[in-house]
């Protein structure tokens, strides 16, 4: 295929919108829509309100990882700390907030690596993603029923717990390999915080 496909040639129009479930923070939706084949279809997703991930990097160059349980695939994993919006929050002031919740951490220096889009099939969450450096250790303030286990390890053996398959969480993995570039230089430097 040559060039860029237009937009008009693949999008979809809405022609009607239910809420099937509104829990309290995730919402189902299922809008039916008119595809640019001509075809009616149906499409249900999660509305999420967004995300911050934070990657915590010592003076050292280690990096701080968090081991929970995640009752959705009934097994703990390795993560970056990270946490839902709250409603029209700006997502550093997220980060930073849940930085000092899950870890008790707080930063003088942070740095925007960009947003991803992790599960476009049936959901809108887009996460922000951001390294905190120049850290200084306070209190943890967990959230109620939240249970959490910190390690630091060295940004190479984090990478390896990827190669290995022992991280599997997708904006772990990402935050990882952008932070890796990130610290060689190989990573353009983002002007907005919050894009």
């Amino acid at each position: 295929m040559n060039g860029n496909p237009q937009l008009k040639d693949i999008q979809e129009h809405l022609l009607d919108r239910k809420e099937l479930f509104s829990g309290n923070f995730l919402h189902v939706w299922c809008d039916t829509v008119k595809t640019a084949s001509n075809l009616i279809r149906t499409r249900e997703y999660v509305r999420h309100p967004g995300a911050a991930v934070i990657v915590p990097i010592f003076e050292d160059g280690s990096v701080l990882l968090e081991y929970q349980w995640r009752q959705p695939c009934e097994t703990a994993f390795w993560e970056l700390p990270a946490g839902k919006l709250d409603p029209e929050e700006d997502p550093l002031v997220c980060a930073k907030r849940e930085l000092s919740e899950e870890t008790g951490l707080t930063a003088d220096e942070w740095h925007y690596l960009g947003k991803i889009h992790n599960a476009i099939g049936y959901s809108n969450e887009q996460l922000k993603i951001y390294v905190a450096k120049r850290l200084t250790q306070g209190a943890q303030h967990l959230d109620p029923g939240e249970c959490l286990s910190l390690h630091r390890f060295k940004l190479s053996q984090a990478l390896q717990m990827v190669a290995d398959g022992q991280i599997t969480d997708v904006k772990t993995i990402i935050g990882l390999m952008w932070v890796e570039r990130f610290l060689k230089g190989d990573w353009p430097r983002k002007t907005g915080q919050t894009e």
